[in-house]
Protein backbone atom coordinates (compact mmCIF):
# COMPACT_ATOMS: atom_id res chain seq x y z
CA UNK A 1 0.00 0.00 0.00
CA UNK A 2 3.24 2.63 0.81
CA UNK A 3 4.48 1.86 -2.72
CA UNK A 4 1.30 2.62 -4.34
CA UNK A 5 0.85 6.13 -2.72
CA UNK A 6 4.56 6.38 -3.30
CA UNK A 7 4.10 5.93 -7.03
CA UNK A 8 0.75 8.11 -7.28
CA UNK A 9 2.65 10.69 -5.08
CA UNK A 10 5.47 10.64 -7.56
CA UNK A 11 3.29 10.67 -10.59
CA UNK A 12 1.31 14.01 -9.07
CA UNK A 13 4.49 15.47 -8.72
CA UNK A 14 6.10 15.01 -12.56
CA UNK A 15 2.20 15.81 -13.58
CA UNK A 16 2.88 19.41 -11.55
CA UNK A 17 5.98 19.56 -12.58
CA UNK A 18 4.81 19.05 -16.88
CA UNK A 19 2.39 22.00 -16.06
CA UNK A 20 5.36 24.18 -14.39
CA UNK A 21 7.29 23.64 -17.68
CA UNK A 22 5.06 24.46 -20.12
CA UNK A 23 4.36 27.83 -18.03
CA UNK A 24 7.32 29.02 -17.29
CA UNK A 25 10.31 26.65 -19.10
CA UNK A 26 12.84 24.67 -18.10
CA UNK A 27 14.38 27.49 -16.40
CA UNK A 28 10.93 28.47 -14.68
CA UNK A 29 11.05 24.79 -12.94
CA UNK A 30 11.87 25.09 -9.63
CA UNK A 31 11.15 22.72 -6.45
CA UNK A 32 9.25 25.39 -4.59
CA UNK A 33 6.73 26.04 -7.98
CA UNK A 34 6.57 22.35 -8.68
CA UNK A 35 5.46 21.34 -4.97
CA UNK A 36 3.05 24.35 -5.34
CA UNK A 37 1.80 23.56 -7.98
CA UNK A 38 1.01 20.09 -6.75
CA UNK A 39 -0.60 21.36 -3.42
CA UNK A 40 2.45 19.70 -1.13
CA UNK A 41 4.29 20.91 1.38
CA UNK A 42 7.90 22.86 0.45
CA UNK A 43 10.47 19.78 0.35
CA UNK A 44 8.82 16.87 -0.42
CA UNK A 45 10.28 16.82 -3.77
CA UNK A 46 13.55 16.06 -2.13
CA UNK A 47 11.12 12.11 -0.07
CA UNK A 48 10.23 10.76 -3.74
CA UNK A 49 13.50 12.17 -5.94
CA UNK A 50 16.79 12.36 -5.43
CA UNK A 51 17.02 15.16 -6.85
CA UNK A 52 15.58 18.36 -8.94
CA UNK A 53 17.10 16.93 -12.19
CA UNK A 54 15.88 13.03 -11.69
CA UNK A 55 12.30 15.22 -11.19
CA UNK A 56 13.16 17.16 -14.58
CA UNK A 57 14.02 13.82 -16.51
CA UNK A 58 10.91 12.10 -15.75
CA UNK A 59 8.59 15.38 -16.55
CA UNK A 60 10.57 15.03 -20.00
CA UNK A 61 9.99 11.79 -20.35
CA UNK A 62 6.28 12.46 -19.43
CA UNK A 63 5.59 15.11 -22.01
CA UNK A 64 7.34 12.86 -24.76
CA UNK A 65 5.08 10.18 -23.99
CA UNK A 66 2.20 12.21 -23.92
CA UNK A 67 2.92 13.28 -27.27
CA UNK A 68 4.12 9.58 -28.86
CA UNK A 69 0.71 8.34 -27.67
CA UNK A 70 -1.34 11.36 -29.00
CA UNK A 71 0.21 10.75 -32.82
CA UNK A 72 -0.53 6.56 -32.08
CA UNK A 73 -4.14 7.43 -31.39
CA UNK A 74 -4.14 9.69 -34.60
CA UNK A 75 -2.59 7.13 -36.89
CA UNK A 76 -5.02 4.29 -35.40
CA UNK A 77 -8.36 6.72 -36.45
CA UNK A 78 -6.58 6.93 -40.15
CA UNK A 79 -8.08 4.42 -43.02
CA UNK A 80 -5.12 5.68 -45.32
CA UNK A 81 -1.70 5.48 -45.45
CA UNK A 82 -2.17 9.29 -46.51
CA UNK A 83 -4.59 9.82 -43.36
CA UNK A 84 -1.16 8.53 -41.34
CA UNK A 85 0.85 10.84 -42.80
CA UNK A 86 -1.66 13.70 -41.68
CA UNK A 87 -2.08 12.10 -37.77
CA UNK A 88 1.80 12.18 -37.54
CA UNK A 89 2.24 15.84 -38.61
CA UNK A 90 -0.78 17.06 -36.93
CA UNK A 91 0.74 15.19 -33.86
CA UNK A 92 3.78 16.91 -33.61
CA UNK A 93 1.74 20.17 -33.21
CA UNK A 94 -1.51 18.94 -30.36
CA UNK A 95 -4.04 20.69 -29.91
CA UNK A 96 -3.87 24.02 -27.98
CA UNK A 97 -0.38 23.44 -27.24
CA UNK A 98 1.31 25.14 -30.01
CA UNK A 99 1.61 28.63 -28.40
CA UNK A 100 4.76 30.64 -27.22
CA UNK A 101 5.35 29.55 -23.97
CA UNK A 102 5.31 25.87 -24.55
CA UNK A 103 7.79 26.81 -27.40
CA UNK A 104 9.87 28.64 -25.45
CA UNK A 105 9.81 25.55 -23.25
CA UNK A 106 10.31 22.78 -25.31
CA UNK A 107 13.48 25.44 -26.85
CA UNK A 108 15.02 25.28 -23.50
CA UNK A 109 14.69 21.42 -23.37
CA UNK A 110 16.69 21.94 -26.33
CA UNK A 111 19.36 23.60 -25.39
CA UNK A 112 20.27 21.49 -22.46
CA UNK A 113 20.91 18.46 -24.76
CA UNK A 114 24.13 20.05 -25.39
CA UNK A 115 25.22 19.49 -21.39
CA UNK A 116 22.51 16.86 -20.37
CA UNK A 117 22.91 13.21 -21.99
CA UNK A 118 19.93 11.97 -20.51
CA UNK A 119 18.05 15.16 -22.31
CA UNK A 120 19.91 14.17 -25.52
CA UNK A 121 18.96 10.43 -25.20
CA UNK A 122 15.05 11.43 -25.23
CA UNK A 123 15.66 13.54 -28.32
CA UNK A 124 17.35 10.71 -30.34
CA UNK A 125 14.59 8.47 -29.23
CA UNK A 126 11.74 11.09 -30.17
CA UNK A 127 13.51 11.62 -33.96
CA UNK A 128 13.70 7.59 -34.00
CA UNK A 129 10.11 7.64 -32.98
CA UNK A 130 9.28 9.79 -36.08
CA UNK A 131 11.25 7.77 -39.04
CA UNK A 132 9.45 5.09 -37.37
CA UNK A 133 5.93 6.24 -37.84
CA UNK A 134 7.14 7.67 -40.94
CA UNK A 135 8.41 4.26 -42.07
CA UNK A 136 5.06 2.47 -41.29
CA UNK A 137 3.21 5.14 -42.97
CA UNK A 138 5.31 5.11 -46.34
CA UNK A 139 4.86 1.33 -45.50
CA UNK A 140 7.51 0.62 -48.36
CA UNK A 141 6.90 3.34 -50.96
CA UNK A 142 10.07 4.68 -50.60
CA UNK A 143 13.41 3.25 -50.48
CA UNK A 144 15.73 3.96 -47.46
CA UNK A 145 17.50 6.71 -49.15
CA UNK A 146 14.54 8.29 -49.75
CA UNK A 147 12.85 7.78 -46.59
CA UNK A 148 16.01 9.22 -44.75
CA UNK A 149 15.62 12.46 -46.58
CA UNK A 150 11.70 12.56 -46.29
CA UNK A 151 12.26 12.03 -41.85
CA UNK A 152 15.35 14.88 -41.90
CA UNK A 153 13.48 17.26 -43.94
CA UNK A 154 10.05 16.93 -42.03
CA UNK A 155 11.96 16.97 -38.70
CA UNK A 156 13.84 19.92 -39.94
CA UNK A 157 10.55 21.96 -40.81
CA UNK A 158 8.51 20.91 -37.51
CA UNK A 159 11.48 21.84 -35.58
CA UNK A 160 12.01 25.54 -37.17
CA UNK A 161 8.20 26.06 -37.21
CA UNK A 162 8.31 25.17 -33.11
CA UNK A 163 11.76 27.70 -32.87
CA UNK A 164 9.65 30.52 -34.98
CA UNK A 165 6.89 30.31 -32.57
CA UNK A 166 9.32 30.68 -29.37
CA UNK A 167 11.08 34.01 -31.17
CA UNK A 168 7.32 35.52 -31.22
CA UNK A 169 6.52 34.66 -35.50
CA UNK A 170 2.60 34.68 -35.89
CA UNK A 171 1.79 31.45 -37.07
CA UNK A 172 -1.11 29.44 -36.09
CA UNK A 173 -1.66 25.09 -35.60
CA UNK A 174 -3.38 24.67 -38.95
CA UNK A 175 -0.84 27.19 -40.78
CA UNK A 176 1.97 25.27 -39.28
CA UNK A 177 0.28 21.44 -40.25
CA UNK A 178 -0.18 23.06 -43.39
CA UNK A 179 3.09 23.88 -44.15
CA UNK A 180 4.82 20.66 -43.01
CA UNK A 181 2.47 18.80 -45.22
CA UNK A 182 3.23 21.62 -48.07
CA UNK A 183 7.42 20.27 -47.38
CA UNK A 184 5.91 16.41 -47.48
CA UNK A 185 3.74 16.50 -51.07
CA UNK A 186 7.06 18.46 -52.79
CA UNK A 187 9.43 15.17 -51.92
CA UNK A 188 6.60 12.77 -53.77
CA UNK A 189 5.55 12.36 -56.75
CA UNK A 190 2.12 12.68 -58.51
CA UNK A 191 1.62 8.87 -58.68
CA UNK A 192 3.31 8.39 -54.78
CA UNK A 193 0.77 10.79 -53.76
CA UNK A 194 -2.25 9.11 -55.06
CA UNK A 195 -1.25 5.99 -53.98
CA UNK A 196 -0.60 6.95 -50.65
CA UNK A 197 -4.01 8.39 -50.49
CA UNK A 198 -5.88 4.89 -51.95
CA UNK A 199 -4.23 2.60 -49.98
CA UNK A 200 -5.18 1.84 -46.62
CA UNK A 201 -3.02 1.49 -43.87
CA UNK A 202 -1.57 -2.17 -44.40
CA UNK A 203 1.70 -2.27 -45.98
CA UNK A 204 1.97 -0.90 -49.52
CA UNK A 205 2.93 -2.46 -52.60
Amino acid sequence: MRKRIDEIRRAELIEAAHRVFLREGLQGLTTARICQEAGMSPGILAYYFKGKEEVLYAMVRFNNRLLMEDVIARMRRATTAWERLEAIVEGNFPDHAFTRNVAIAWLSVCAATNVNQNYERLQRLFYSRLVSNLASAFGGLLDKGRLRQASLSLAAVIDGLWLRKAVGHEIGRDEAVALVLHNLVSLLSEEEILALRQQGTGVIR
